[in-house]
């Protein structure tokens, strides 16, 4: 006789950027810590801000709390009201089911209640209005007034799939409106030191363009050597 499964697993978050990490992370853009990155790290490009930021604060900074609700359900959602930290990002795997809802506004103020700066799914959400009202950013797939269920086998705190990239709780999510960032746990203070040296490159770049640069010096060397053939 097979056991009936248990409705929710959970594993406790143990690891959590610390404060100066968070800070360091706060208004660079997206893509000065992609470049930190090797040129990776954000989520499908799908996921953007609910109403596209028309209503919403459309940035933020935050270690995430992973959720796996599975498709058209939000139990584990509703049970991870529990464990949100003050400044968490809600990170919510709906396995990119788009037929009902992934979060109302309700559980988006019960979210804010406890402390989430965010949510981030790879589902649509419903309750526009009464989001807005309640100030939570939300970053999904669009809006679907379906309702999902609430019957389980999800999972918090565990590894998800979202956005064509594995999440951890306690990677660092940074998004703006470019897109959302995730930033592996295990290499945040190296991120953080290389984006020092990705400043100064941009900041200097961006004098040499407001000064009136045409041609990159790199390019214009190509152009002249072998490795470039022109054709009549």
């Amino acid at each position: 006789m097979i056991e009936e499964p248990v409705k929710l697993t959970i594993r406790k978050p143990s690891r959590r950027p610390n404060a100066d990490q968070i800070v360091a992370f706060e208004g660079v853009p997206t893509g000065f810590i992609v470049d930190a990155m090797d040129g990776i790290g954000a989520l499908s490009p799908e996921i953007r801000p609910v109403g596209d930021g028309r209503d919403l604060p459309y940035n933020f900074v935050g270690p995430a709390l992973t959720v796996d609700t599975g498709p058209a359900d939000i139990l584990a959602l509703l049970g991870a009201l529990k464990f949100i930290q003050a400044g968490d990002v809600v990170v919510s795997s709906f396995s990119d089911y788009q037929h009902c809802a992934a979060c109302g506004d309700r559980l988006a103020g019960m979210m804010k209640n406890n402390g989430a700066k965010a949510l981030v799914t790879d589902g649509p959400v419903r309750d526009y209005a009464g989001i807005v009202e309640v100030g939570l950013p939300i970053w999904c797939k669009g809006i679907n007034p379906n309702s999902p269920v609430g019957q389980g086998l999800g999972k918090i705190g565990m590894p998800i799939q979202i956005g064509g990239m594995e999440v951890e709780t306690g990677d660092m999510v940074v998004a703006d409106r470019d897109g959302v960032i995730v930033v592996p746990y295990e290499i945040i203070d190296e991120v953080i030191k290389r984006l020092v040296r990705i400043k100064e490159l941009e900041t200097a770049l961006d004098k040499e363009v407001v000064d009136g640069l045409k041609l990159p010096a790199a390019i214009e060397t190509l152009l002249e050597n072998d490795q470039v053939r022109f054709i009549d």
